[in-house]
């Protein structure tokens, strides 16, 4: 899939690919075959010390509203969207669809997340 995409990407482990997509504001996607689950996780920003309740606040909503395969959370000190695809009937279209709402939803979102980075 990953070939058919067109996007440049590595091998960094076995079962562990980053996608580097140079058209969306996210630096990399780290794809990451786990058991019967693909897993798409990418670092958006980290964690602002102020108005960190608005943050999650706003987070929780997009999540909500504007979000279809892949959502936003915090790991350690990071917002990080993720989104998780079974392998068993995995087909291509649906591994781009998770790929795209990711880059999606991060253009979409940046000038939002922009008021929280400044925060810092």
């Amino acid at each position: 899939y990953l070939l058919r995409m067109g996007s440049p990407y590595e091998e960094i482990a076995d079962g562990m690919w980053l996608v580097h997509d140079e058209s969306a504001k996210l630096e990399t996607i780290v794809i990451r075959a786990s058991g019967p689950v693909i897993v798409f996780r990418a670092k958006v920003m980290s964690i602002p010390e102020n108005r960190r309740e608005d943050l999650y606040r706003m987070l929780l909503e997009l999540n909500a509203r504007e979000m279809l395969h892949s959502a936003y959370g915090i790991e350690e000190n990071a917002v990080v969207l993720t989104a998780a695809l079974e392998t068993e009937n995995l087909d291509f279209n649906e591994f781009q669809a998770a790929i795209d709402d990711m880059t999606l939803a991060l253009t979409n979102h940046i000038d939002r997340l922009a008021k929280f980075r400044k925060a810092a």
